[in-house]
């Protein structure tokens, strides 16, 4: 049986976003929100929201259970900002935590994502969508006639 373990991570992920675009509403503050500290811009993929949403969703599935500060430093930015001609080292700058905390919060409600004491888990639902997909990928990437993964 095939995991998301075996699927490439960027391959899995577009798959995912592109099944969370009809289960997902993004926020109205989405087009002008940074994700992170350090960023002076907001991101400039037209469904940004579903990409981070799949990438979260896998992530929690791979390092469950996480919290939204652990998630933070994932989702971070080891050179804060411009870090041209400093003598320093670069910092270690965190993510966005109200894009996270609102996109787990979409995933729970969704039923791909569950709250435990220790921090959030994947559902069952949640797993069988990543598990699902990544035999989608699998399959794809075995038909000579696709280059795109090659």
């Amino acid at each position: 049986m095939t995991s998301l373990f075996d699927a490439p991570a960027d391959a899995l992920i577009e798959a995912t976003a592109a099944e969370l675009e009809d289960e997902l509403e993004p926020p109205e503050w989405v087009d002008i929100v940074k994700t992170g500290v350090s960023r002076e811009l907001p991101p400039e993929q037209e469904n940004f929201w579903y990409v981070r949403s799949a990438s979260l969703l896998r992530k929690v599935a791979i390092d469950g259970p996480v919290g939204v500060e652990r998630l933070r430093v994932a989702y971070g930015d080891s050179t804060q900002g411009s870090t041209r001609f400093r003598v320093r080292p670069d910092t270690q700058s965190r993510g966005s935590g109200n894009i996270i905390r609102t996109a787990l919060q979409q995933l729970e409600e969704a039923g791909y994502v569950e709250q435990t004491p220790s921090g959030r888990t994947v559902s069952g639902d949640g797993r069988a969508l990543l598990d699902g997909k990544a035999a989608d990928v699998l399959e794809e990437l075995d038909r000579p006639d696709l280059e795109r993964y090659a």
